[in-house]
């Protein structure tokens, strides 16, 4: 038996063994990239709202993760050969909709309300990388970036819902 090593690129491997085209994963990542962004938009305006400075310093902290994040996304982005120019949130349907309505309860100054606007925002982001995570053969080469942001993101969302119990 001989064994042939090759240098096949893994973009390419990836792409022959998917289910989905090269532009339909750029999709999905892009529309992750865009829930990030209104994640870290939408913690920087609760961090602007709020009034208890240790809150404020939470949602500034949250929100610096994601930009982390949406930096690491962009790289994943142009290893497919995209642009990933996108540094705001996009629209999302329903997942924008979520942080369109933390931004309006954000206004109201009242930090349980901010809390509890949150979260669903959070357990929208986490149904969206669920949706990419649970497609492996079409993201295996980033699948250890979105499990690892995701589960950032549920700590993110376990330690709001902890405040809002002891508000």
């Amino acid at each position: 038996m001989r064994l042939v090593i090759t240098n096949i690129d893994p973009m390419e491997k990836i792409q022959t063994s998917s289910l989905k085209n090269k532009g339909e994963v750029i999709s999905d990542l892009k529309e992750i990239l865009e829930l990030v962004n209104d994640g870290r938009e939408g913690y920087q305006t609760a961090a602007d709202a709020a009034k208890d400075p240790e809150l404020k310093a939470l949602f500034s902290r949250i929100s610096g993760e994601r930009i982390v994040y949406a930096s690491e996304l962009k790289e994943h982005i142009e290893l497919h050969g995209a642009n990933a120019d996108n540094d705001k949130g996009g629209i999302l349907g329903g997942l924008h909709r979520a942080w369109l309505a933390i931004k309006h309860n954000i206004s109201s100054n009242d930090d349980k309300a901010i809390l509890t606007s949150i979260t669903t925002g959070e357990r929208a982001a986490i149904e969206a990388y669920d949706k990419c995570i649970e497609d492996y053969a079409d993201h295996a080469d980033h699948m250890k970036l979105l499990t690892e942001q995701r589960d950032g993101i549920q700590n993110a969302l376990a330690e709001i819902e902890k405040r809002i119990v002891h508000r």
